[in-house]
Parts: C-alpha cells; sequence; structure tokens
C-alpha cells in the first residue's frame, strides 16, 4: 500500500504521473498475459477506457496516466505479488483469478468477475482480502 500512497501523495503532479506511467502499463499488461485476460477484462480492470485508448497504452504510448489509472494498476501490482506469496506454484497463483471461490466476497463467482464488477471497490476489497490472508501490507 506504500505505492498506493505515494501516488496519492503526488497525484497532481503530472510529471511524477508520467515518469511511472510507461512502467506501470507494462507490468500491468505483463499481468494480463500471466493472467490470460481477455481485452474486455483489460478494459475493465482499467476503468473502462476507450479501446483505442487500450491499443495505445498497449504501445505504451501514454503521456500521463490519470491519478485513477495508476491507482487500479498498483492495486492489480499488489494482488499479483500477494497472490504468488500466498501460492507459490505460479499456475496456481496466475489462474486463482479466474477461478470460482466460495468466499462471500465473491459468492461463488471469480475475482475478476467481482472486481470487474465493482471496479475500483473491487480491486480494493481483493487486495485487502489477499493482505489480510499472507499476514500484512508490506
Amino acid at each position: 500500500m506504500e505505492k498506493v500512497q505515494l501516488i496519492l501523495d503526488r497525484r497532481s503532479d503530472s510529471s511524477f504521473r508520467r515518469d511511472m506511467s510507461a512502467s506501470a502499463l507494462e507490468a500491468f499488461f505483463n499481468i494480463c498475459k500471466k493472467w490470460q485476460l481477455s481485452e474486455k477484462e483489460e478494459l475493465g480492470l482499467l476503468g473502462w477506457p476507450a479501446r483505442s485508448t487500450l491499443y495505445k497504452w498497449k504501445r505504451l504510448e501514454s503521456g500521463a496516466l490519470a491519478y485513477d489509472t495508476l491507482i487500479r494498476i498498483s492495486l492489480i501490482l499488489g494482488i499479483y505479488k500477494a497472490l504468488h506469496i500466498l501460492y507459490p506454484q505460479e499456475e496456481l497463483a496466475n489462474n486463482w483469478i479466474k477461478m470460482p471461490n466460495t468466499n462471500r466476497l465473491f459468492n461463488g463467482r471469480s475475482p475478476i468477475q467481482c472486481v470487474i464488477d465493482q471496479g475500483i471497490d473491487g480491486l480494493y476489497a481483493v487486495r485487502r482480502l489477499l493482505d489480510a490472508r499472507r499476514g500484512g501490507w508490506n
């Protein structure tokens, strides 16, 4: 969560956001490949930007990403990290996001469905759940 706080502290600084944007997008799309996400799922995680924007971002032509987009990507990075700490088997860690889950947060749906349906609130909820399971916010 310290990365989220750093972004919070400097959210109005467009040069800071521009500096972070290309590496954030690169990390995001690498995770999307590992999670085998569809274009629709990528769009949902990013807050439903236009498809043309998604294609521009895939070419790492972003300029300064919006604060909301950087927060979303930061939360996704935290979710990815927590999954790989909780599940050392890479296949399970990468497939967890699409597996039906009986936790009441998900109600039998997959975490990716929950996150897309609930937006940034869903990202925060999944991040908190996983961090609590692993024993902290580190």
